[in-house]
């Protein structure tokens, strides 16, 4: 038996569980127990929420309902992904998937929104906005009207008027008639000091900058909610009064009628004011065409025929900007990875010079250069002759293509190069032995193996040719000028420079509707071509 005495017992000494503390663990350590990484995610996604929150608020204050959605949608969806434990994926994919809505789906849905519409110049807005400018036009001073002592206020980047009615203070801007308000100060029936959520414009700066001088003069604040009555003008910033236009606008109706002359202008489905001798005013507002703007490319006789020359141009132009320099860069990575060619380096990087210039630099540069009266291709090339190479259509062709051959050769150099390097050498071997000549080889073994690798390449480098924009803007903007073109469409224009002169970007009368059509015909033109491409590709694969 074993005594008491002899039994050691051992008292139970703490226990700690997982998770818990031990009572000597420092505070440090507890808070790395939190985790750094949740404290940093914390913060970004109070940043994501302050800006989607921000986003959602602006939407919503302009009516942009599609936006708003939007934004609210994908605050709530980062929200739930970045707090949970579930949906681990999603917390990878979800802001690629993002970007993408953003930039790229919604970019896309938005121009083809705007394809269905008369959205351009003098279509920019709603009726009443068409409405509005309408009236503002032969404004002339009420007669009788009293003048106001009124100060210029500013509340953020909008502008409005505040006037001293008889010592009662009136505050107004261009979307908010004028109002009482109570909280406002004046002495007497001078020009109001304070107004309560604006800020008064000092009469200093009013003097000093002018581009503020402009923008007061052109203010209108109107009188009430009813166009008809009115609203108040400013010449000098000081002083204002009521104006009315001879134009009168009747709601039930939908009609402006000018009392000056006594014509009537009906409100007609294509969003404009027209009179019944076909007579239209100005300004327009936004409506859904539906497909005229897709009709108009193809049935409008001024346009159908220029769009025919510029698109044949495009895809010739496309074609040749791949083929040219693909040959030009295979020929030149053939001639350098021959072993017997010496200061093959040095050969190398002189020849990818130009791909290593800024491609809007070299066009200007070029632009210089092909000038007919001091180009320097005139001078030492052609013994001083007087060529037109800007002004000629073929000529003009012929050099930008030349320009962006010149561009673009030294890519294909370095793929090429690549290619042949990459290429089997007991392949090549066997052949030789065989008694194929370098022809043979040429066509049946080396350019089948290094298609197979570059084709892809070559789609893609198509998809940029059709689209190269730079080159053709800062060569010489599309220029010479078609012959009774509208939009000022030019002999080297390709499809997307059409857009951008139908556009008006660049000046001029802007028709995006159109413009937005043609970019939608262009996608999926670019987009079956290269579908297309990319299935005749596989074919390839059996040489390997």
């Amino acid at each position: 038996m074993t005594s008491s005495s002899e039994v050691t017992q051992t008292a139970p000494g703490p226990r700690h569980t997982r998770g818990s503390r031990a009572p000597g663990e420092s505070h440090a350590r507890r808070w790395d127990g939190l985790g750094w990484g949740f404290l940093v995610k914390l913060v970004l996604m109070a940043l994501v929420n302050a800006m989607g929150i921000m986003a959602a608020f602006e939407a919503f204050q302009v009516g942009s309902w599609v936006i708003f959605g939007v934004a609210v949608a994908l605050l709530i969806i980062a929200d739930v992904v970045y707090f949970t434990k579930k949906a681990l994926p999603l917390k990878y994919l979800l802001p690629g998937l993002a970007f993408l809505l953003v930039f790229q789906i919604f970019i896309f849905g938005y121009t083809a929104y705007i394809a269905f519409t008369n959205y351009g110049t003098g279509h920019v807005g709603s009726q009443e906005q068409a409405v509005q400018a309408a009236l503002s036009q032969g404004e002339r001073r009420v007669e009788g009207s009293p003048t106001y002592q009124l100060a210029v206020v500013e509340r953020g980047s909008e502008l409005g008027f505040a006037i001293n009615d008889n010592g009662t203070i009136k505050v107004g801007a261009e979307d908010q008639p004028l109002q009482v308000e109570t909280g406002a100060v004046a002495s007497g029936t001078s020009a109001p000091t304070e107004v309560p959520g604006w800020t008064v414009v000092s009469r200093q700066s009013l003097i000093s900058d002018q581009a503020l001088q402009k923008q007061v003069v052109s203010l209108r604040v109107p009188i009430s909610d009813d166009p008809n009555d009115g609203s108040i003008r400013t010449l000098d910033g000081l002083s204002g009064a009521v104006y009315k236009s001879t134009m009168t606008w009747d709601a039930a109706s939908q009609t402006i009628t000018d009392s000056a002359t006594g014509t009537v202008y009906h409100a007609t489905a294509s969003g404009t004011f027209q009179a019944d001798d076909g007579t239209t005013l100005p300004t327009g507002w936004v409506v859904n065409v539906g497909f005229d703007n897709f009709t108009r490319l193809f049935t409008d006789a001024s346009m159908a025929k220029p769009l025919a020359m510029v698109t044949l141009w495009t895809f010739a132009f496309a074609i040749l900007s791949v083929l040219l320099p693909f040959a030009l860069g295979l020929l030149f990575a053939i001639i350098y990875n021959d072993p017997r060619v010496r200061g093959r380096k040095l050969l190398r990087t002189l020849f990818i010079l130009p791909y290593a210039f800024p491609a809007f630099m070299s066009a200007l540069l070029f632009r210089g250069m092909f000038n007919s009266e001091f180009g320097v291709i005139n001078q030492f090339f052609f013994f001083g002759a007087d060529i037109d190479w800007l002004g000629d259509p073929w000529l003009a062709r012929g050099a930008v293509l030349f320009v962006n051959v010149w561009l673009t050769y030294p890519y294909y150099f370095l793929v090429c190069t690549g290619a042949l390097q990459s290429l089997p050498g007991d392949v090549l071997e066997a052949a030789s032995i065989d008694g194929a000549g370098r022809w043979r080889q040429m066509r049946s073994l080396i350019l089948p193996l290094v298609l197979v690798s570059t084709a892809p390449l070559l789609i893609s480098s198509f998809a940029f040719s059709f689209n190269n924009f730079t080159i053709i803007y800062m060569f010489n903007n599309g220029g010479p000028a078609i012959p009774g073109a509208p939009y000022a469409l030019g002999a080297t224009d390709i499809l997307i420079s059409a857009i951008w002169d139908i556009s008006g970007v660049s000046g001029g009368a802007a028709d995006y509707g159109l413009a937005s059509a043609l970019s939608i015909i262009v996608f999926i033109v670019v987009g079956a071509i290269a579908a297309f491409a990319f299935r005749q590709t596989r074919r390839l694969e059996e040489f390997q």
